[in-house]
C-alpha cells in the first residue's frame, strides 16, 4: 500500500495492516530463537564433548535429541490446537526454549546437556507445528511470502549463533556461551503475548475434516521428502564445523564456514520469499536447490579444504531455498488454514524423525572410521534420489478444496 493509499485507508484497514505488520515482527522474533540451540553448538562442540565426558555419537544426538523430538511434538499439532490455540500454545513453547538455554548455563554436564536439548526440541516443536495454521490464517494468500520471511528469521538465528559461539566461549566461558540464548527467546515471549489476537484465532480451531492424514499416499510423500531435505540441514548443522576443526581448521573459522552456510540460506530464504509467485509450478526451483544441495555435498566429501567455501555457498543456497520450498509445497496442498496446519504438523512431525537419524549417525561414522567422508558422501546420494520425488510436485497434483485432505497421487 502506498503512502496515499494509506492516508485514505479506512480506519479498520489501517488497523489490519498494522496489525499485520506486528504479527511479522513477532513471527520473525520467534523464528530467530528456533536454531541457536543447536546451531551454537557445533564450533564449541570438542570443547562440549571433553567438558561433558561425550562421544561423538553422544554428542550427535545433541542435535539429534531436539530435531527427534520436534518430530513428536509435531505429531500433536492437531491437540496442541483444540488444547491451546495459538496465541497460548506458541508463548508456552518460546519460554520453554528460553528456559532450557537458561539451565545449560549451570546444567551443562552430560545429563543436562542432553535433558535441555530434549526440552528445547519439545519447545521449538510446539512451535513449529502451530505457527504455520496461523501465519495462513491471518495471512490468506499471502502466506508463502510470510512462510519465507519465516525461514529466513531460523537461517538467521542460525548464522548469529554459529558465527558468535565460538568468540563467547574464548571471553565468556563455556556456561555463558550457552546460556545466552536465553534472553533473545525471552524477549521473543513477550512480543508474542503483546501480539493481539481475534477470538477466532486465539482459541483451539481446527478443521471439520475427521479423515486421518495417514491414509493419504502425498502425505507420507511429503514427510519423506521433507525429511530427507532437513536430514542434509541437520548434518550440516551438527558436524560441519567439527568436520572441519579435525581437519586442522580453528574454531573460528568452522564457526564462521557455518555461518557462511547459514548467511547463504538467508538469501536463498529471502529469494524464495520474493520470487515464488513466479513459479506455480515449484518443480523447477526444487530441482535446482536439489542438484545444488548434492554438489556441495560432494565438494565437502572430496575436496573439503580446497572447496570449503564454493561447498558453504552451495549447501547454503539449496538448503536455504529447499527449507521454505518445502514448506510452501506442503502448504500449496491444502486451502483450509486448519487442515494445512494439520498437514504441516503431520509432514514435519515424520520429517524430523527421519531428518534426527543423520547427526546421530554421522558421530557413530565418526567413532568407528575417525572420518566423516562417508556421512557427507550417502547425504548426497540421498539429496540426488529426493529430485525424483520432487518431480512429481506439479500443479495438478494439488487441491482447490481443502475440506478433503492431500491427494494421493
Amino acid at each position: 500500500m502506498t503512502t496515499a493509499d494509506s492516508a485514505t485507508a479506512s480506519p479498520e484497514t489501517r488497523a489490519r495492516n498494522e496489525g499485520h505488520g506486528f504479527a511479522l515482527i513477532a513471527i520473525l522474533c520467534l523464528a530467530l530463537n528456533l536454531r541457536p540451540v543447536m546451531a551454537g553448538l557445533g564450533p564449541i562442540l570438542d570443547i562440549i564433548e571433553k567438558s561433558a565426558g561425550l562421544s561423538s555419537a553422544q554428542a550427535g544426538l545433541l542435535t539429534t535429541l531436539p530435531v527427534f523430538l520436534m518430530g513428536v511434538g509435531a505429531f500433536a499439532g492437531r491437540r496442541l490446537t483444540r488444547l491451546l490455540g495459538a496465541k497460548t500454545g506458541v508463548a508456552i513453547g518460546i519460554a520453554v526454549i528460553s528456559l532450557a538455554c537458561a539451565s545449560r548455563s549451570e546444567w551443562n554436564d552430560a545429563a543436562g546437556m542432553l535433558s535441555t536439548a530434549a526440552a528445547a526440541g519439545l519447545g521449538v516443536a510446539i512451535v513449529q507445528a502451530l505457527l504455520p495454521g496461523f501465519v495462513k490464517g491471518r495471512f490468506g494468500q499471502g502466506a508463502g511470502r510470510i512462510m519465507g520471511l519465516y525461514t529466513t528469521g531460523i537461517m538467521s538465528g542460525a548464522a548469529l549463533a554459529a558465527a558468535t559461539a565460538a568468540g563467547l566461549e574464548r571471553d565468556f566461558g563455556l556456561p555463558a556461551a550457552l546460556g545466552v540464548w536465553s534472553v533473545p527467546a525471552f524477549i521473543a515471549t513477550l512480543v508474542w503475548l503483546l501480539l493481539p489476537f481475534p477470538a477466532r484465532e486465539a482459541g483451539g480451531g481446527v478443521s471439520q475434516t475427521t479423515e486421518p492424514l495417514w491414509r493419504h499416499g502425498r502425505a507420507w510423500t511429503l514427510m519423506l521428502f521433507f525429511g530427507v531435505g532437513t536430514g542434509a540441514f541437520t548434518l550440516v548443522l551438527a558436524w560441519l564445523p567439527p568436520y572441519y576443526t579435525s581437519l586442522g581448521q580453528s574454531r573460528a573459522y568452522s564457526g564462521y564456514l557455518l555461518a557462511g552456510v547459514t548467511l547463504a540460506e538467508v538469501a536463498a530464504s529471502l529469494a524464495v520469499s520474493a520470487f515464488i509467485a513466479r513459479f506455480p509450478d515449484r518443480r523447477g526451483p526444487l530441482f535446482v536447490v536439489l542438484t545444488s544441495i548434492t554438489a556441495g555435498l560432494i565438494c565437502v566429501a572430496v575436496a573439503p579444504l580446497s572447496l570449503a567455501w564454493p561447498a558453504a555457498m552451495l549447501l547454503g543456497l539449496g538448503l536455504g531455498a529447499l527449507f521454505p520450498l518445502s514448506l510452501i509445497v506442503t502448504l500449496d496442498h491444502v486451502d483450509d488454514p486448519a487442515r494445512a496446519g494439520e498437514l504441516a504438523a503431520f509432514v514435519q512431525g515424520g520429517g524430523y524423525i527421519i531428518a534426527s537419524l543423520t547427526p546421530f549417525a554421522a558421530g557413530a561414522i565418526r567413532d568407528r572410521f575417525a572420518d566423516l567422508a562417508g556421512a557427507w558422501e550417502a547425504m548426497a546420494v540421498g539429496v540426488f534420489l529426493t529430485i525424483a520425488i520432487a518431480m512429481r510436485f506439479s500443479p495438478q497434483s494439488r487441491l482447490s478444496d481443502g475440506r478433503r485432505g492431500p491427494t494421493a497421487r
